[in-house]
């Protein structure tokens, strides 16, 4: 897979102000995707990227706006169940993260953050399964862009 996305933007027009804290995971998810991702629409026909990619909710649906230089490549809507209850996990154990590097020792911390990465991949699990048959991505890619759908959904 050699096609990437090479600028990802978030439509969070209609979403409150992030907190510090969903700034900072969005900004590191950002730079970390840009750096090194693959990402590839799989429709017959489908244009090779590189892609740029706007992420957007509507209607309770996670959608996929794609464009390429040549134009439009493609846009997909998933619906936003399948990730409710990860995307509330992971929420909730990254403020535990959050509150545990203020005060607790070096081990406790990592095992919180052992469970982080946990419900982190399950995301990303999910949301490869929900892309198949529109967008091959791989396991790092897919952290990103699940990180990027938290930072969506938070405010959904």
């Amino acid at each position: 897979m050699t096609s990437r996305i090479a600028q990802i933007r978030i439509d969070d027009a209609n979403l409150p102000t992030p907190t510090p804290e969903i700034e900072q995971e969005r900004a590191v998810a950002i730079f970390d995707l840009l750096e090194e991702n693959n990402f590839a629409l799989v429709a017959d026909g489908a244009p090779v990227g590189p892609y740029d990619v706007l992420l957007a909710i509507r209607e309770r649906r996670l959608v996929f706006d794609i464009s390429t230089d040549a134009g439009k490549a493609g846009e997909f809507h998933l619906a936003m169940g399948p990730f409710r209850q990860v995307v509330k996990d992971y929420w909730q154990i990254c403020a535990a993260y959050f509150d545990a590097v203020k005060k607790l020792p070096p081990s406790q911390i990592e095992a919180i953050d052992m469970a982080r990465r946990g419900i982190h991949n399950e995301g990303a699990r999910i949301l490869q399964e929900r892309l198949e048959g529109k967008a091959e991505v791989d396991t790092d890619t897919s952290r990103r862009l699940f990180t990027l759908i938290c930072v969506l959904h938070f405010g959904a």
